[in-house]
């Protein structure tokens, strides 16, 4: 993830994320959180540097100043971030071992979160450094660091959801028969990137049989008269993430093809009027499952009902069986049923909804009505 984060974030935003992270670390148990280059450091201080072997590191230490590790070669875009005024940069120079630098400003017997995509290159340097020092992966230790968004947040993943949705209403009026998978993909991916997005993270085109499998992405595969078409895409705009399926048929589908899509359309409604304050994230998956299971199609939903998203398309928290994690207001997540009959065809319907106080708040608005494409 290279780039920037949109100007409507302010360094007091940045140094308030960075305090919000360290005072969570602190009720965690943990003696630091370790950030290398990626989402959270995107989130936490709006720098993106270029992915190379030389270290960047944020570290943040409860009561103490941030700093940031970082070459001296990188110093100069490291300032101009807008996270920067809130931190103090710590530069190294080839020659350097900066994760013996990076090792004097940890407890050497402390337990530290370290974010999911550091390298390991870089941790096992520290630990030999620090081998006394224990290391906790931070979606682990701090699973809802980013899950719940602010008032500018959600106005960025609200734009993003009503670009896919344009996206969506702009490919259901091209034809689908006789075309390849790949190509109407291609078509998902432009009209994305023409509503605004800068990122296109994927295009499931899943035709026919491919449709039962729910991350076929594309192939090579002609779509027919008669498919079933499961349209799953997203991706980045203004830094925050879209995610919508819908699931289309090409000509008039049968009786039993609108039984499943009638099916799974109530398993999201059902889904969605689960979300409220207090509610857990198990709840979600339970109302959306529950009728798939009573209509006789539980063994064909293989997957969670959700995800969390934010400055990724895919974060905590999980709206799955065993997670207690109470929902609060700003959380963002999807809720996605789906039922998948292998050889024949899948339907899928997703939105990305919001809590809020008085329940849920959807970000995808076009219909979840059987739609019948060319």
């Amino acid at each position: 993830m290279t780039g920037s984060t949109p100007a409507i974030f302010t360094a007091d935003d940045y140094r308030a994320r960075m305090t919000r992270a360290a005072e969570a670390a602190a009720e965690a148990g943990l003696g630091a959180v370790l950030v290398a280059p990626g989402p959270d450091l995107v989130w936490l201080t709006g720098y993106a540097p270029p992915l190379t072997e030389r270290l960047t590191l944020l570290v943040l230490v409860p009561g103490r100043e941030p700093v940031l590790v970082v070459p001296a070669l990188e110093a100069p875009d490291a300032e101009k971030a807008a996270g920067a005024p809130g931190l103090t940069l710590l530069r190294w120079t080839d020659g350097e071992d900066p994760h013996a630098r990076t090792a004097d400003l940890l407890d050497p017997k402390g337990t530290v979160g370290v974010s999911d995509n550091a390298w390991a290159l870089h941790l096992l340097a520290l630990q030999r450094a620090l081998p006394d020092l224990t290391c906790a992966a931070l979606t682990d230790a701090l699973p809802m660091l980013r899950a719940v968004k602010d008032a500018a947040e959600l106005e960025l993943l609200a734009a993003a959801g009503a670009a896919a949705d344009a996206a969506f209403e702009e490919i259901r009026k091209l034809p689908f028969a006789g075309r390849r998978e790949d190509e109407v993909g291609r078509d998902l991916a432009e009209l994305l990137r023409r509503f605004g997005h800068s990122q296109v993270d994927f295009t499931i085109v899943g035709s026919g049989p491919n449709g039962a499998n729910p991350h076929h992405e594309v192939g090579d595969r002609v779509i027919e008269r008669g498919d079933m078409v499961v349209l799953d895409f997203g991706g980045l705009k203004d830094g925050y993430g879209s995610d919508t399926t819908r699931t289309v048929h090409v000509g008039e589908p049968t009786e039993e093809e609108r039984r499943v899509h009638d099916v799974v359309r109530a398993a999201q409604e059902a889904g969605f009027r689960a979300v409220r304050p207090g509610a857990t994230c198990q709840d979600v998956d339970r109302a959306a499952r529950a009728v798939i299971e009573d209509a006789g199609y539980g063994p064909y939903f293989i997957h969670r009902t959700g995800h969390g998203i934010g400055v990724t398309t895919h974060e905590p928290p999980y709206m799955i069986e065993g997670e207690e994690q109470p929902l609060v207001p700003g959380m963002c997540f999807s809720i996605e049923p789906g039922i998948y009959l292998p050889g024949r065809f899948g339907v899928r319907i997703e939105d990305i909804v919001t809590v809020t106080e008085g329940g849920g708040r959807r970000l995808n608005d076009t219909t979840r009505e059987m739609v019948v494409v060319d």
